[in-house]
């Protein structure tokens, strides 16, 4: 009887599951709640296994429900995933690159992976969008684009594949005339919230209600990265910041590294990730361009 058992009797299992109820598990898959209930009868019949405890006013997973729902989950995600592939397949060559890339990653490397894209998939046009952290991952999850090069959001949807690129070095800077260029060694926790703190704001509400690398409880925030880079030169307060964008600063001393006596190990480098939702992977452009981008940070 195992051999009966479909993809759909799992995915209603999972929907049950994660739903709270067989009703609000109808509502989601479109169908009454006598249909998952009977489609949850059946495959715990053909399982040999009660999945839900039913004497309470909402079904909860027995033990053995709950060790199945994990199985139950990656058997749904490799199927999605082997359809996602079989469709890209089927498609061939993408008709559009669109790809949406973090304001942090290396242009330089970005250019080059366009320009090999260019070379190799003369017929693919690349339509691209910089943006910074929910607004790198948006246009990926609504399909606007099919990849997304992702730093400055550190927690991603689980719609979403990834794959490791090269980390972007940071650094935290102001400017020669600002207070805390003065002080000698390290800067103590005590005199950096005491100054603005310069850091990238959100436009999509994605990342509502949480900070990423905020240490000054006073905080200027800004939309654009060029803005911040600019704010930093002025003196208006101090920053992490892409080592590739400041280093020239950094050379002609229009700002100075600090040295933080507190400092967290993850502030000194961003992961990087290309991503793409997992029913729609990249094709044969896309991903020759994650693999241009793979070793493009130097």
């Amino acid at each position: 009887m195992l051999d009966a058992v479909t993809l759909d009797q799992l995915r209603t299992f999972i929907a049950a599951a994660e739903q709270g109820s067989f009703s609000a598990a109808g509502r989601k898959l479109r169908r009454a709640q006598s249909v998952v209930s009977q489609t949850l009868a059946n495959l715990e019949l053909q399982l040999g296994v009660t999945l839900f405890d039913r004497s309470a006013r909402y079904p909860q997973l027995t033990d053995a429900g709950r060790a199945l729902l994990v199985e139950a989950r990656a058997v749904a995600e490799h199927m999605d995933t082997f359809k996602a592939r079989a469709r890209s397949v089927a498609e061939g060559l993408e008709p559009e690159l669109s790809v949406a890339v973090d304001v942090m990653f290396p242009m330089q490397a970005l250019t080059r992976a366009a320009a090999h894209s260019g070379t190799a998939f003369p017929h693919t046009p690349l339509r691209l969008y910089v943006e910074v952290l929910g607004g790198v991952v948006q246009p990926v999850l609504d399909g606007t684009c099919r990849l997304g090069v992702v730093g400055s959001l550190p927690e991603l949807p689980d719609e979403l594949d990834t794959e490791p690129l090269q980390p972007v070095p940071f650094v935290t800077v102001v400017a020669p005339s600002h207070a805390m260029a003065a002080v000698r060694g390290a800067v103590p926790a005590k005199v950096l919230v005491k100054q603005v703190q310069l850091v990238l704001t959100d436009r999509t509400p994605l990342t509502s209600g949480r900070d990423f690398a905020v240490q000054s409880p006073l905080t200027w925030r800004l939309a654009d990265l060029g803005a911040k880079h600019a704010f930093l030169r002025a003196g208006l307060g101090w920053g992490h910041m892409p080592l590739h964008i400041v280093e020239d600063d950094l050379a002609a001393g229009r700002l100075k590294r600090l040295r933080l006596a507190e400092a967290d190990p993850r502030y000194a480098q961003m992961p990087m990730r290309a991503v793409w939702r997992k029913d729609t992977p990249p094709g044969p452009a896309g991903r020759a361009f994650v693999e241009q981008l793979r070793d493009g940070v130097r």
